[in-house]
């Protein structure tokens, strides 16, 4: 017979035991990879902070400050995020040596807005073979959205291609007669431009009356602007980088032309590329956006823009808080995070994919109204909503309806 004093006794030691047997448990269902521990998640990028591209290179300070901040207030799930960034001066020789130095030596659980076209392009197939996630990679090529060939890869830039399609359909509905000159890199990033605009002009693609391309190592686009206006061009779609595309701004009011201009969303800023270029040759430009604009006052009692201006003043007190390139960044660490709350305590490099590819309706504090993230396994596009917009000579004005990439071609 067991007496009170050997019950209490047994109890407790069955109670220890459950209690054991849980934590047991609860370490048995944690589940990481490479780069990730009770304490750490390890992510790797590079950045273009020199070189011909160098404006992107304020994107990562702002993601490793987001993190930093994000540190500050106890991680994620408790860990902290170790952002290892690299600069690969948007060299593809460059990124593909430090990217292999973040797999293999640094071991990062995965790599982060890895930036640029070319950059990305040299080390995909590289990273699909060692099935390393290459999250929201910082450009807009097609190609960084297609799960069946490339399931390790997921962008995050609205797609060129649809980009474009948004642009061919509103200048065919507005100046359905336009002469279009094309400015475009000599890559990818340029050759998808120019396959969404003639996708939607379809049999009226002779409205494209020229074509001029340019290299990242060039050191102007004067000769290929002087070509473009000779063509008797009334609507230019400047599809430059920001160095190339001020460049070209610039040119076109010291050439006394003046189209109509698009500029692509990649150069939209007004203190990196609309200030360079003079503002007053910028007005009356068209493009469109997906998230609210830090130089814009309608959005000065906005709770999401009010958060931004007070981390930019604590944890990036050198950066420019009206640039675009700055919220951008401050937008795609702040998904990044969600994936990983989203992963829970299963930090495998296969959940962190499956996560990525599993967003539903997030909507970020700095996007516009309305709009969205989601994501499915099948369909990796991150950005599929937007806004047109105009420069009024002092700051971007949106207007018109939230748009869709809805392709119709016009012939």
């Amino acid at each position: 017979m067991i007496g009170s004093g050997q019950k209490l006794w047994f109890a407790a030691g069955l109670t220890l035991a459950a209690l054991a047997a849980g934590v047991t448990a609860a370490k048995a269902q944690k589940k990481y990879g490479p780069g990730a521990s009770d304490t750490e998640i390890k992510l790797g990028q590079t950045m273009p902070y020199s070189g011909p591209a160098s404006a992107y290179g304020t994107i990562g300070k702002t993601e490793a400050a987001y993190f930093q901040m994000i540190n500050d207030q106890g991680g994620v799930n408790g860990r902290k995020i170790n952002l290892i960034s690299y600069d690969d001066g948007y060299s593809p020789p460059k990124t593909v040596e430090q990217v292999r130095k973040l797999v293999e030596s640094d071991e990062v659980l995965a790599t982060f807005q890895t930036l640029g076209t070319a950059p990305n392009t040299a080390i995909m197939k590289y990273m699909n073979a060692k099935k390393v996630p290459m999250l929201f990679v910082s450009t807009g090529a097609a190609k960084f959205t297609d799960p069946k060939n490339f399931p390790w890869t997921i962008g995050y830039n609205p797609s060129y291609v649809s980009e474009a399609h948004v642009y061919a359909q509103y200048i065919a509905k507005e100046k359905p007669n336009a002469k279009i000159a094309m400015l475009t890199q000599n890559d990818d990033f340029g050759r998808d431009y120019l396959k969404g605009w003639k996708e939607v002009l379809g049999s009226k693609a002779n409205m494209i009356v020229a074509e001029a391309t340019y290299e990242v190592t060039d050191p102007t686009v004067d000769s290929q602007m002087l070509k473009l206006k000779a063509s008797g061009a009334d609507v230019l779609f400047n599809g430059g980088t920001p160095k190339f595309a001020a460049q070209a701004i610039k040119k076109a009011a010291e050439l006394d032309w003046h189209p109509l201009q698009i500029l692509n969303i990649n150069s939209i800023s007004v203190s990196e590329v609309l200030t360079p270029a003079g503002v007053e040759n910028a007005k009356g430009l068209l493009t469109i956006n997906y998230g609210k604009d830090p130089a814009d006052p309608k959005w000065k009692d906005d709770a999401g823009m009010k958060k931004y201006f007070e981390f930019m003043d604590k944890y990036y007190p050198s950066g420019v808080k009206d640039s675009v390139f700055n919220t951008y960044g401050y937008g795609t660490a702040e998904l990044m995070v969600q994936v990983l709350k989203q992963c829970g305590d299963d930090l495998t490099r296969e959940n962190l994919m499956k996560q990525a590819t599993n967003i539903k309706d997030f909507a970020g504090s700095l996007g516009l109204p309305g709009m969205s993230v989601t994501t499915t396994h099948d369909d990796y596009r991150v950005i599929q909503q937007f806004q047109m917009q105009r420069f009024d000579g002092t700051r971007w004005e949106l207007f018109g309806p939230i748009l869709s990439d809805e392709m119709k071609s016009q012939g």
